[in-house]
């Protein structure tokens, strides 16, 4: 058996427990379950037929994984099969383009094309409106609250009044003891009502509480602490419009750790996220209230520089650069000095393009010539393209 096979064979196995956990069919599992008694000659034919058409579909999928050294996630599991079948020509499209642009693909930007074809489902304004509405309810609600116990508390001194009187008047007889004790009732009936009140307000306190956490969490990148792509676009929106009307340059940089995937390869994934940390570390003391950092996916970071020129900004983005190739990174769990790790890096002025996410793409087209070129470099948009 050829070296060639062997990884076939263990590139088919990984690639069926995918498809399984996938629930899309179990492919290499069933080719030596055909059963021997499953009826006609035509009837087993076409389950032959089936298992290898999903063989070749694996094979199909896991080539192009791993020719564009994309990681083995139900995502980009997902995309390559959408791309390689046609199911979805929204993503079969994009990736055209991708590949018609740049000849390959990434993990960000594989998660890019899976977001923005999803930008429907939820977008961040959509989910903003959501989340505005939801706190609107909640003040409605806690205002009803707070009037209905105050109201609560009124009518209970009132009738207790009532019964003060009404006990002390001895022409009405039985009606008055009847009125008498059905106003204590309703006394007793009110105290209740107020304890359910401020139990109800205790809890709308607290679930405000928790949607102002749950809106944090949404817009934050759970392993570096980071704002994630959702946040950052939102302040690149917001910072746009700030930066316009006080005349403020603007400009837009998009890094991308080097050769990351041969770091997880070397030293596991458990490194690679300590790599993570370790960058994003390095980059947020550069943030600020004029500097934003973010995780834009994978191993790609985005910076936002309002106030600073295309070359003011390359400077601070360089210096980052410099310091993290001159570190001398070891593997915490094995004690092994790493390889150097470097990031390269793209930067875009924001109003040189029609709209803030063209300037995005456009520092991303920078970051990949930075890679092509060597790594371990930032490049300026359109001075790089020359």
């Amino acid at each position: 058996m050829t070296a060639t096979q062997t990884a076939s064979d263990g590139l088919g196995g990984r690639l069926a427990r995918l498809g399984r956990i996938l629930g899309i069919g179990d492919g290499y599992d069933q080719v030596a379950e055909l059963p021997s008694s499953a009826g006609s000659e035509a009837g087993m034919t076409r389950q032959r037929r089936e298992v290898e058409r999903r063989r070749a579909l694996y094979d199909d999928i896991g080539n192009f994984l791993f020719a564009h050294d994309l990681d083995l996630t139900p995502l980009n599991f997902g995309l390559a099969m959408d791309y390689i079948t046609g199911n979805d020509l929204s993503i079969e499209k994009a990736v055209r383009a991708i590949l018609a642009d740049r000849g390959r693909l990434t993990n960000g930007i594989a998660e890019q094309i899976i977001a923005e074809q999803r930008a429907d489902d939820l977008t961040p304004d959509t989910l903003g409106e959501m989340l505005v509405q939801v706190e609107a309810n909640l003040d409605a609600l806690t205002g009803i609250a707070d009037q209905s116990s105050t109201n609560a508390k009124d009518f209970g001194v009132a009738l207790q009044q009532q019964a003060a009187r009404l006990t002390h008047d001895t022409t009405g007889g039985e009606a008055i003891s009847s009125l008498v004790s059905l106003t204590r009732a309703m006394v007793e009936k009110t105290r209740e009502v107020e304890g359910r009140m401020r139990e109800g307000q205790k809890q709308t306190r607290l679930l405000q509480k928790n949607l102002e956490v749950a809106r944090r969490a949404a817009e934050q990148d759970h392993l570096t602490g980071l704002p994630n792509r959702r946040s950052f676009e939102s302040t690149l929106r917001e910072e746009s419009l700030v930066a316009r009307d006080g005349g403020e340059a603007l400009s837009l940089a998009f890094c991308d750790i080097d050769h990351f995937k041969v770091i997880n390869d070397s030293h596991g994934h458990d490194a690679g996220d300590r790599v993570l940390k370790f960058v994003a570390g390095l980059l947020s003391r550069i943030s600020g209230d004029r500097c934003h950092v973010a995780r834009h996916g994978g191993e790609e970071f985005v910076m936002l520089f309002r106030g600073l020129t295309v070359a003011e900004a390359a400077k601070v983005v360089d210096d980052a650069r410099i310091d993290l190739s001159q570190r001398n990174l070891v593997d915490r769990k094995t004690g092994e000095r790493m390889s150097q790790v470097t990031f390269s890096g793209g930067i875009a002025d924001v109003f040189a393009y029609p709209e803030p996410r063209d300037a995005l793409k456009a520092a991303d087209r920078a970051l990949y010539l930075a890679k092509e070129h060597g790594r371990n470099r930032v490049y300026i948009a359109g001075d790089s393209e020359g």
